[in-house]
């Protein structure tokens, strides 16, 4: 059975709701638009939710070059957009890194603030605002966005159907936060996948995804599931030495785009 793409998915503010994309755009950070925006609080460090699930609730309607659109339960929309290129970045912490981002109008620190209920604000990467993928698992000069450490995360559909089939409930997809959806393979085949082209772009397989209470997250209401699933569950049978992992990061080998029923061909 031949292996494809089936859909497409891109989070322009990290921690925030999807969008699914009829095409994408493969660029060298990961897929245009996605986690290019991020919630820092007062000092700079990244707000995720991991501690603030409500974040799964902030839709993104529209993303259109830098800007975005914005809007949220109780909240009036807003657009967001960086500010000019010659006001002063801050240093956004991700993890144990740096990036000098670009900061958002006044105005929105006030909205995410008030959503969260603690000081926060929107910081941007543009194409200055460097972050390098861990070298353990790249290539000198690979780059990554704001996403947690590599640019892309592809799952399996039989994957999920896998898990779905070990739990009392079926969970959607939603769960994991995937960019690429693919069909056609057996259950966690993309562990093993170290090269592909996807319609006319190639990738490398890094590493297997380690999940984390993220996926805990019902991002239909913004709260954590009480039942510990997935993962509990998932540690059933997907935990190794390095955690319990579900789905392969990806790093583009090219540039181009794609779209839903595009052939999926394992090189390697």
């Amino acid at each position: 059975m031949s292996i494809v793409l089936t859909s497409i998915h891109i989070y322009p503010v990290k921690s925030c709701a999807a969008l699914t994309l009829s095409s994408a755009d493969v660029q060298a950070r990961g897929l245009a638009h996605d986690r290019r925006w991020m919630v820092v609080d007062a000092d700079g460090r990244f707000i995720t939710g991991r501690k603030h699930p409500r974040m799964t609730l902030i839709q993104v309607t529209a993303a259109d070059d830098d800007s975005v659109r914005i809007a949220a339960p109780g909240m009036t929309g807003i657009a967001l957009a960086p500010a000019a290129p010659d006001a002063p970045r801050i240093d956004a912490r991700i993890w144990s890194d740096a990036v000098s981002a670009r900061v958002a109008d006044a105005h929105t620190d006030e909205w995410i603030s008030e959503f969260l209920g603690v000081p926060a604000r929107f910081v941007f990467m543009d194409e200055a605002a460097g972050r390098a993928v861990d070298p353990e698992h790249a290539r000198a000069g690979d780059e990554v966005s704001f996403a947690d450490g590599y640019p892309l995360l592809l799952v399996g559909q039989t994957s999920l159907d896998g898990l779905n089939a070990r739990l009392e409930g079926p969970l959607p997809m939603t769960r994991f936060r995937p960019n690429l959806v693919v069909d056609g393979a057996t259950a966690h085949a993309e562990d093993g996948w170290r090269r592909l082209r996807i319609g006319s772009v190639e990738f490398d397989g890094v590493k297997p995804c380690v999940r984390c209470v993220f996926t805990t997250v019902d991002p239909a209401n913004g709260e954590v599931d009480p039942s510990g699933e997935p993962l509990r569950t998932l540690a059933t049978y997907r935990r190794d030495e390095k955690g319990i992992t579900f789905g392969q990061n990806l790093i583009a080998r090219g540039t181009g785009t794609i779209v839903p029923g595009d052939a999926v061909e394992i090189l390697d």
